[in-house]
């Protein structure tokens, strides 16, 4: 028996141990990354059921737009632009909007709910300004932009639902 090797004749006995705990944290590691990266589970129908504030019918939201540019880390930013006017009597402070993307069986596949920003200046870049900085007065109309930097692969690609949960406003 050869004493460096503990196995008669100088076979070399093979620890099966170690290799098997690294396949199997390496198959862990590659199953929590999976399921980290999956897709965001489609909201429920109850979330989207909010109902509107009472001012938002004299807040009509018209000419909507969507564009999309790359941001500095590779990634895409998608922009919905549209137009908003106060037919109403109130001072308008603050506006809070939920957009829905909806996939293809039409459920929705992403629910955000952001305050609306008006667009203040166009050149040389778009910059937006919250409704507070420049309330909406009776009778007046602004440009906005909705900005959202990730949307879920799920949605069709079609012009989201708007609805306008939350209006802070003055008379």
């Amino acid at each position: 028996m050869d004493s460096r090797f503990g196995t008669p004749d100088g076979e070399r006995q093979t620890n099966w141990l170690p290799l098997v705990i690294a396949i199997v944290l390496v198959a862990g590691v590659v199953a929590a990354a999976l399921i980290m990266s999956g897709r965001k589970p489609t909201v429920s129908v109850t979330a989207t059921t909010v109902g509107a504030d009472p001012y938002a019918t004299a807040l009509p939201l018209t000419g909507l737009t969507m564009s999309e540019s790359a941001n500095l880390a590779g990634g895409k930013v998608t922009y919905l632009d549209g137009h908003i006017a106060n037919i109403g009597d109130r001072t308008v402070t603050g506006v809070t909007v939920q957009v829905l993307f909806r996939n293809y069986n039409h459920e929705v596949a992403q629910n955000e709910t952001l305050p609306l920003t008006l667009i203040r200046t166009r050149e040389p870049y778009v910059d937006t300004e919250s409704v507070s900085a420049a309330p909406l007065k009776p009778g007046a109309g602004k440009d906005f932009r909705l900005i959202f930097d990730s949307l879920t692969a799920d949605w069709t690609g079609e012009m989201p639902e708007i609805r306008i949960l939350h209006v802070e406003s003055h008379l």
